[in-house]
């Protein structure tokens, strides 16, 4: 299976600055520019992020309970790709730890407030 998953902003400049930095830590590089507006980050095999201006030209508005995840082998993976998100100025939403049933998440924002997490069943 593989995922494709956008998320919209209101300020497209910095929101690529931010997912070029984040994805980039993680492999994912730009695929191609959106002639509407944005950038598809990621691979065709592996799957693919984008971040767009919003096709109806209205504002770009946080879904309730919307949230996208990206996978990782480890928990050390999980924990680095949190840190950046923070370090780049994302917002807290849950520090990395157990969540239950050898499950491990971390969850943060980004920019325009979108959710989103990275997690791993992996062992310690």
């Amino acid at each position: 299976m593989q995922l494709y998953a956008s998320v919209g902003t209101n300020d497209l400049d910095r929101a690529i600055a931010f997912y070029e930095a984040l994805l980039g830590s993680i492999g994912w590089n730009r695929l191609f520019d959106n002639p509407g507006g944005g950038r598809f980050f990621g691979s065709i095999q592996d799957g693919m992020f984008a971040v767009v201006t919003p096709f109806d030209g209205e504002a770009a508005t946080i879904g309730n309970g919307t949230m996208i995840g990206f996978a990782f082998d480890s928990r050390a993976g999980v924990d680095a790709f949190y840190h950046r998100a923070i370090a780049l100025g994302g917002t807290d939403e849950g520090a990395p730890g157990d969540r239950g049933g050898g499950s491990y998440f971390a969850y943060f924002r980004d920019l325009d407030g979108n959710k989103l997490c990275s997690w791993t069943f992996a062992p310690c």
